[in-house]
């Protein structure tokens, strides 16, 4: 048998990468170590919520760096109940763990729930409702919540305890709720990774009655629509349905990492000394970063703002949607949550709009992902808008049968 070619990087073979390597960024720019430079829509999937380099963020880190890293969890860290007072303050919740990512903090969420019914009486209510085209996370038990194959190949048998239904499918949800050992249902409110799919308002609606007349607790993954990536605090907000549980992440540092589990009173009981834990979780560092990163976004008109520049964008692209028919379906999302449903492989999308120097993500359901700062300005949203009317003119088949 032949033997295949050594790869000469030291690195697991895990990433598919873009031949670009970033050496600096400010706000929505950044520069390769060979000067060119790129206008980032793809904000580290939905990470970066205030750009690059962001001043006070940079001052918040460099003061905590002076002064402590790390100390664990065997003693009072303020930076995480300052945090934690802020974030139940802003939300349904009145509870806060913290963790280093957001695979982590729906870890805690699910162990959350199962303790929840384990200490109210009920070890057997432990299966998690989730939904297909879901994406929660690459840990065992987080790629098993989501369900997807190509995530879970080659991983041994599939972690128990969760059951997938069909996305939107009512009676399917009706059906599976009522079983006697289902303990929570776990749901993004818009799918990120499976193709910026919104949840509709009446089926989250649904989702919570059920929860509400079985028992059952209500889990929200807002690890990719949180921190007022859809224009609200947590997405949660434009449907009015709240949640009992909600794992966040993402720009809750700003590109820092961090997570958080939150809960309520209630479902929280079950989380007592011993239950759960992290080394690295809640560090002085992430907790300086995410306080400075609320600092701004939780000030007075940010979320106003970011819903304003939202709809003008989504405005601009709806129009270049309709210029272009062969090469755009659809726009999706809320808020700076933005996917262009394509008719081309959302991968030649992609590349079109590298060409153009502009960063976006790929997501599920032929879906390009645009994630760009909250803090943007409008002459940046028409910036990217001559690019991306560039690399769509470059894919349109109109065009191209004429230039033929």
């Amino acid at each position: 048998m032949d033997k295949q070619p050594i790869d000469p990087s030291p690195l697991y073979q895990t990433y598919q990468r873009a031949p670009l390597a970033f050496e600096r960024g400010e706000g929505v720019w950044v520069e390769t170590r060979d000067g060119r430079r790129f206008m980032d829509l793809s904000g580290g999937v939905a990470v970066n919520v205030l750009g690059h380099a962001h001043p006070h963020l940079v001052a918040a880190l460099k003061d905590q760096a002076e002064k402590l890293w790390h100390t664990s969890n065997l003693f009072e860290i303020p930076g995480q109940r300052r945090l934690a007072e802020r974030l139940t303050a802003n939300s349904f919740a009145d509870k806060a763990f913290f963790a280093n990512s957001g695979a982590e903090a729906l870890e805690c969420a699910i162990k959350t729930a199962r303790r929840y019914h384990y200490v109210s009486g009920q070890p057997e209510r432990y299966r998690i409702l989730t939904f297909e085209g879901a994406f929660h996370g690459r840990t065992l038990a987080t790629i098993a919540a989501g369900g997807q194959a190509k995530y879970l190949e080659g991983f041994g048998p599939k972690v128990e305890g969760f059951d997938q239904l069909p996305f939107g499918d009512e009676a399917a949800l009706r059906k599976a709720a009522a079983g006697a050992d289902v303990a929570a249902i776990l749901i993004e409110p818009i799918q990120g990774e499976g193709g910026i799919r919104s949840v509709p308002t009446p089926f989250l609606k649904l989702i919570r009655e059920l929860c509400d007349t079985y028992g059952l607790l209500l889990i929200y993954d807002e690890v990719q629509t949180g921190i007022g990536r859809t224009g609200r605090f947590y997405a949660y907000e434009n449907s009015g349905v709240a949640p009992d549980i909600l794992a966040s992440a993402k720009g809750l540092g700003g590109g820092f990492p961090v997570g958080v589990c939150l809960a309520t009173q209630e479902a929280a009981k079950g989380m007592t000394p011993g239950s759960h834990g992290t080394t690295y979780g809640g560090n002085p560092l992430a907790m300086a970063v995410a306080n400075a990163v609320l600092d701004v976004v939780l000030e007075d008109g940010f979320l106003e703002e970011v819903r304003r520049k939202a709809l003008l964008f989504k405005q601009s692209l709806a129009s270049l949607a309709d210029r272009y028919p062969e090469v755009i379906e659809a726009i999706r999302g809320e808020g700076l949550l933005i996917g262009l449903k394509m008719r081309v492989p959302n991968t030649e999308m992609v590349a079109a709009l590298r060409e153009e120097a502009l960063l976006a993500a790929p997501a599920g359901d032929n879906v390009v992902r645009l994630l760009p700062p909250l803090n943007l300005t409008e002459e940046e949203i028409r910036t990217a808008m001559e690019r991306i009317e560039n690399a769509a003119a470059r894919l349109s088949p109109a065009l191209q049968r004429a230039s033929a």
